[in-house]
């Protein structure tokens, strides 16, 4: 879960609207930088974070029984299992970006070390089942890590005030890109994308009541909460409405 508090009480997000939101990102994308398997890119991108299903999964609140963010969260073996297996019925290509996913978010995990190890032994055999080469596979995990470095700073409520600019990510060309904020849109500089401007929306819940006795009592307040859809428009800096 992304879990910030608000005056209304706990927004959160789960982590597979948050997916979604990447992938929409993701399709946004101009392809200056050939990118093999694009659909499979667009599938990867929107499901990378469905290893936590709340409706499924424990922990969801701490020891004082508030809500956990997701950076509160370890290395789950069985989760990490179950989302590798489910890439690999799939297809290759996905299971290979799925696992640099892994690496990338619990590379300094120790409880993750024997879990990567194995991954990198099966990354060449991937790659050559695939058909694909090791650079197109790094080229198309950046492209990810870029759209879900961008969704997490919309879902966080970290883009600034006033105009000021923050960092997103470097995408597969390499270039750093920037995000502000100006009137009602997100802007990104240097801008990336196929179309001058374009909408993405998202799902939270908000949660009134501060603490609970139990992950089940907040998974049960989760499924029951209404859902509030928030709707973004992320434009050029130069497009004229």
């Amino acid at each position: 879960m992304i879990v910030s508090y608000e005056a209304q009480g706990w927004k959160i997000i789960t982590q597979r609207a948050h997916g979604l939101l990447a992938g929409q990102i993701c399709a946004h994308w101009k392809q200056t930088v050939q990118l093999e398997k694009w659909v499979e890119i667009l599938i990867a991108t929107a499901e990378h974070d469905d290893i936590f299903n709340e409706f499924e999964r424990n922990p969801l609140i701490d020891g004082n029984g508030a809500p956990i963010n997701f950076k509160e969260t370890r290395f789950d073996p069985d989760c990490s299992t179950k989302l590798m297996d489910m890439a690999l019925t799939k297809s290759r290509f996905i299971a290979l970006l799925t696992a640099r996913h892994i690496q990338f978010t619990h590379g300094s995990d120790p409880l993750a070390k024997s879990f990567i190890t194995n991954l990198k032994k099966q990354e060449p055999k991937w790659i050559k089942e695939a058909g694909v080469t090791k650079k197109s596979v790094a080229t198309a995990y950046e492209l990810l890590e870029f759209c879900d470095a961008f969704s997490l700073l919309i879902c966080q409520s970290q883009i600034p005030p006033e105009g000021r600019r923050v960092e997103i990510s470097s995408g597969p060309d390499g270039t750093p890109y920037t995000l502000y904020q100006k009137e009602e849109a997100i802007i990104v500089e240097p801008w990336p994308f196929a179309v001058d401007s374009f909408s993405v929306t998202f799902e939270a819940r908000t949660i009134k009541k501060l603490k609970f006795r139990s992950d089940e009592a907040l998974r049960s307040k989760l499924k029951s909460s209404a859902v509030d859809i928030y709707h973004l428009q992320i434009s050029n800096h130069s497009h004229k409405k």
